[in-house]
């Protein structure tokens, strides 16, 4: 029972992440635009005009070589060393351009990005959206995998309780026939097996929620790195409903696993 709801929840989790992920970067769809470096200062604000006139445009703002510089060394943390050296210009100005969210639809985020590439001056636009539609296709499959995979090892601990309730039924049979005798109801006879299968479910989930949490503590302690734009610290626990919903599925296979094994048995 902790295997199978350990697998379940470590898809849940990945899950709820990319969720996460996929919002965040909804919510603050940029697009990146980057200039000619021999473009001059006297054609930038124009330029900057003209995208921050468009309909679907929020706030255009202009990044200079020396802020992109500065931003991208403070991103490296300590590792800024490696880039010691090397100048400014190593990066191009760019203009970051905010949409509106009644403009961040796949359609109207391409469209955008299409008359920017227009612009003169404009060399290369780069925006989240393809990564976002490899992301959705990505949680698809997480999504396939967790009911396929997840949903095995859940029939398979169902099965597995209901073999132990039959062992235990076969262990205390002279007492369930003597119970029977003497004229015991079917719920007092029935009720002790469908207890100790719910408790007994109950503690697996709850020994699959500490495994999770303990073996993504470790991978938070371990693994203190960036991922692309998803740092590993900033991946989260199961929501408190979630860790609900897995214990009561732990109790429901534990009871129901013990409930037909009894059906069968007696």
């Amino acid at each position: 029972m902790a295997l199978a709801l350990f697998v379940f929840g470590g898809f849940l989790i990945i899950q709820e992440n990319l969720y996460r992920m996929a919002a965040g970067w909804g919510s603050g769809m940029q697009l990146f635009a980057y200039l000619d470096g021999g473009l001059a200062a006297a054609e930038v604000e124009p330029l900057l005009g003209r995208v921050a006139a468009y309909p679907e445009v929020e706030k255009a703002r202009f990044v200079s070589q020396k802020e992109a510089w500065e931003s991208f060394r403070k991103s490296l943390g300590k590792q800024s060393g490696v880039i010691e050296g090397l100048s400014a210009d190593a990066l191009p100005a760019s203009f970051e351009i905010a949409l509106k969210p009644t403009a961040r639809d796949p359609a109207s985020v391409a469209g955008v990005a299409r008359r920017l590439r227009a612009e003169r001056g404009v060399v290369q636009v780069d925006y989240p959206e393809e990564w976002t539609e490899k992301l959705s296709l990505l949680l698809i499959s997480i999504e396939a995998a967790k009911w396929i995979f997840g949903g095995v090892l859940l029939i398979a601990a169902l099965f597995i309780v209901g073999n132990a309730a039959k062992l235990a039924i076969a262990a205390r049979r002279e007492e369930i026939e003597v119970m029977q005798l003497v004229g015991a109801p079917p719920g007092a006879i029935h009720l002790p097996f469908i207890v100790e299968g719910l408790v007994q479910g109950l503690a697996g989930a709850v020994l699959s929620l500490l495994l999770l949490w303990a073996l993504l503590a470790l991978a938070s302690a371990e693994l203190s790195y960036t991922l692309g734009l998803f740092s590993i610290q900033q991946i989260r626990f199961l929501r408190p409903e979630i860790c609900a919903w897995l214990l009561i599925l732990g109790c429901s296979i534990g009871a129901a696993g013990s409930f037909f094994a009894l059906r069968r048995q007696l």
